[in-house]
């Protein structure tokens, strides 16, 4: 059995070195423990740090494609390596690496094929009111639209059995954690979560540059998962919308001069979850991981001994 550990990184050059210092070289039921690195068109000397701490292995996007597709191309070089299971962690040392072992317990105990770790500790207490609301809230209505009980559903701290990796689609170029949870509830797949300790903060995050900024993306996300994985409720949902408005329109007198305007609102609200909905039911639900050209990825092997 081969665990790979993962870990997408842009410009971690002062945190990597703890992280990687941090996580487990053995873990019980597992033959191989290897480190992968995915340099997302880091300028500083991430890829070097990596290198010189004794990473396994290293993928350079030679710019930088986002958190997203960092991990798309992180997966698939995991499952190109021979991972059984693959864990997901953070280059700033947000995780305790003492977690992996009771992470990847419930796949190796048959309970789970996705584990999602749930932040507690320093690194958690150190979050404004606003922000943990914001992340409850969040959590809630991922949970409610897959069909899941989650409550940490923007932890990116994730073990994943090779079958479910295999199936995975992250196409969305913001943040996979949300959307990989929603095609999970729709495809059935078995998702467990684990309690996990977090370190002190050592910077700020780099997803997005304002906690609102993150709700609205994050809403799009959302939207477009639901309506990719699970087409036939969001057909239901927009029949149910347009009907409403049409009874409404009937019901409350609007004058000629408004009519058109409004027509047109409507028309333009609807169109875009319309076009998610036609593009889902045409087909493109098959496994779509993002997979960089071979002239913009640099991946390395150091040789064996």
């Amino acid at each position: 059995m081969k665990l790979v550990i993962q870990i997408p990184c842009h410009n971690e050059e002062a945190t990597l070195p703890a992280t990687l210092e941090d996580l487990p070289r053995e873990v019980e039921g597992f033959d191989e423990v290897e480190i992968l690195v995915i340099d997302d068109g880091s300028n500083d000397r991430t890829a070097e740090i990596a290198r010189q701490h004794g990473v396994g292995h290293l993928v350079r996007l030679s710019a930088r494609q986002g958190l997203a597709r960092a991990f798309a191309a992180g997966i698939d070089e995991a499952l190109g390596l021979g991972a059984d299971v693959i864990v997901n962690t953070d280059g700033d040392n947000q995780y305790d690496g003492g977690a992996v072992e009771p992470l990847v317990r419930p796949i190796l105990e048959g309970r789970a094929d996705m584990v999602v770790g749930e932040r507690w500790g320093e690194g958690v207490e150190e979050f404004s009111p606003v922000k943990k609301g914001l992340q409850k809230l969040g959590s809630w209505v991922v949970s409610k639209v897959s069909g899941l009980d989650v409550g940490d559903a923007a932890s990116g701290f994730r073990a994943f059995s090779r079958e479910v990796a295999q199936v995975l689609e992250v196409r969305d170029r913001f943040t996979y954690t949300l959307e990989t949870l929603i095609q999970a509830g729709a495809q059935g797949i078995k998702v467990s979560t684990v309690p996990v300790r977090t370190n002190p903060k050592t910077r700020e995050s780099r997803l997005c540059p304002s906690m609102w900024r993150y709700v609205a993306r994050s809403a799009g996300t959302v939207l477009r998962a639901h309506a990719r994985h699970r087409p036939g409720r969001t057909a239901v949902g927009l029949l149910l919308l347009g009907l409403a408005a049409g009874r409404l329109s009937r019901s409350v007198p609007v004058p000629d001069a408004m009519g058109g305007p409004l027509v047109g609102l409507l028309c333009l609200l609807l169109s875009r979850p319309c076009a998610l909905w036609t593009n889902a039911l045409l087909g493109h639900r098959k496994r779509t991981l993002w997979r960089a050209e071979a002239s913009r990825v640099e991946a390395f092997t150091p040789p064996g001994p």
